[in-house]
């Protein structure tokens, strides 16, 4: 059965991926984009069925667009793609001397405060469809029980903390959504901007945006609406909260 698709974080390597194997397999009846900038990519800008935003990802802005939503299908799938590891002044930090409040701050905005006011404002208009399937990128490292190694420390705690959030909307989201599943995403090394200065010295496996987005769209298509939030990883394996 066809659904919406909506894509927030549209312009990062992983979406524009997922974006593009959603035309391909025309599962969809309509696919929203929300970007900070305009399109990236001409096959998406030029497509009939692809409408767009553009968000700067204040709460004014996420409420705004989101006021804006209508869906024409009662079921949707929602992919909240935003996030950041590192930017031009700092970088995850390798023991606790490097922790610097600015970049502590930027990481939970991005990671954390931004994903979780989109599904606050998103509610409202999902609570009236039948169905929703809401996958979040997060991370592995997010995991509290699996944190072994240390470091990276306002990396681990804001993907720790949008996993908190994740499962507490996911509460509120299965009382007033008929049908509702929320995923907490674990990708894996991918050859991405973001994961670019660590490929080199990485002992993963690095998947290509294309794979990711492939599993991506298999693990939300399969997931059951149980009403109850999953952390999972590229291959849909349970990670520890």
């Amino acid at each position: 059965m066809p659904y919406s698709a909506l894509i927030i974080g549209a312009n990062s390597t992983i979406a524009v991926a997922i974006a593009d194997q959603l035309m391909s397999a025309k599962v969809y009846d309509e696919l929203i984009l929300v970007t900070r900038a305009p399109i990236a990519s001409t096959n998406l800008r030029v497509h009939s069925n692809v409408s767009s935003f553009e968000c700067d990802y204040s709460e004014a802005s996420i409420e705004r667009i989101a006021s804006k939503l209508t869906f024409k299908n009662p079921s949707i799938r929602l992919f909240i793609c935003n996030g950041t590891l590192h930017g031009d002044q700092y970088f995850p930090e390798k023991k606790a001397e490097e922790l610097i409040e600015e970049a502590m701050m930027s990481l939970f905005k991005a990671n954390t405060v931004v994903p979780s006011l989109w599904l606050k404002h998103l509610l409202p208009v999902i609570s009236k469809l039948t169905e929703a399937k809401i996958m979040l990128f997060s991370a592995r490292v997010g995991s509290i029980k699996d944190n072994e190694l240390g470091g990276w420390y306002s990396y681990r705690a804001s993907k720790a903390a949008l996993n908190m959030m994740i499962k507490t909307f996911s509460v509120e989201y299965n009382r007033r959504v008929t049908q509702s599943k929320l995923i907490s995403f674990h990708p894996g090394m991918t050859d991405t901007p973001l994961s670019k200065p660590f490929q080199s010295r990485a002992s993963y496996t690095l998947f290509t945006p294309e794979f990711v987005a492939k599993r991506a769209l298999n693990i939300i298509e399969s997931a059951h609406c149980d009403g109850k939030a999953s952390y999972v990883d590229w291959d849909n394996k349970s990670i520890d909260w």
